[in-house]
């Protein structure tokens, strides 16, 4: 049973001034040759929030995250990311992200992959017990303890990708960006993450920015940005895109604005790394 409330978005204290955007864009445009991915994007996320980036393959997510974690060439527009332009090398520690495939070295054990990725971001003997305590507390964040001296190549696909996210935790971030990172998996660990997901937005503060095409993931979000064709075609909480289309579910609803938007259907394909 999950043990998170849906919508239940971070709130600001009345009479206080809304905190500073997580992720702020304005005009956010990325062009590829003749290809325009990201046309003009306009969107903020809340800090402490999780917003689930929704859309069919092909539609400019994966390079909406590149963007945001700063390494996208050639993006143009205004992105600022926890007060800072998007790429800004103050931003390494304070931003994880994980890729759709796993980042990890399969010759190594769960422990020995978390040791050396804290130590390149914590280098030094002053920092060891430090580092330690970071290691271990990102192996029980990802539920891998029991796993933590196997090899990784040793593990399942979505183990593998637990690791992954276990290195991203490393350095406490306060913005998670997650591409795709329940994809492949059974529906028990896809509930334990969406668990994980919620307890760091609410006990750490943590923000989170989740892209997926499975719409049923987008109840599990307090805010949704749904997108087609490098636009963005809603920004709203679950509940309000389904009583603003009349839909039953956010699927229902994402189909009503395609429609309306009249765009055609784009093919089933990610647009690679650049």
């Amino acid at each position: 049973m999950m043990n998170y409330t849906p919508e239940q978005a971070p709130t600001d204290p009345p009479g206080h001034p809304p905190p500073t955007p997580a992720i702020d864009a304005r005009g956010l445009t990325v062009v590829r040759g003749d290809r325009t991915v990201l046309r003009a994007l306009d969107f903020t996320v809340a800090p402490g929030s999780i917003t689930g980036l929704l859309g069919p393959s092909g539609c400019g997510k994966t390079t909406l995250m590149r963007t945001v974690v700063g390494t996208q060439a050639r993006a143009t527009g205004a992105l600022d990311v926890l007060g800072r332009p998007a790429g800004d090398p103050g931003l390494r520690t304070r931003v994880g992200y994980v890729t759709q495939a796993p980042s990890v070295y399969t010759d190594l054990t769960v422990r020995q992959n978390l040791d050396y990725f804290a130590a390149v971001l914590h280098p030094g003997r002053a920092h060891r017990e430090a580092r330690r305590d970071a290691v271990t507390r990102a192996v029980r964040d990802v539920d891998l303890t029991s796993h933590a001296d196997s090899l990784a190549g040793a593990l399942s696909g979505g183990q593998r990708s637990r690791v992954s996210l276990a290195v991203a935790l490393l350095g406490t971030p306060e913005l998670l960006v997650l591409d795709e990172p329940t994809v492949g998996l059974d529906p028990v660990l896809r509930r334990d993450l969406w668990d994980l997901f919620h307890r760091l937005a609410a006990e750490r503060g943590v923000t989170l920015l989740i892209s997926s095409h499975v719409m049923d993931e987008a109840e599990r979000c307090h805010r949704l940005l749904l997108m087609r064709e490098g636009r963005i075609l809603a920004e709203d909480t679950p509940a309000a895109l389904r009583r603003r289309t009349g839909a039953d579910t956010v699927e229902d609803a994402f189909l009503h604005l395609v429609d309306a938007a009249g765009t055609p259907t784009p093919p089933h394909t990610e647009e690679p790394p650049r």
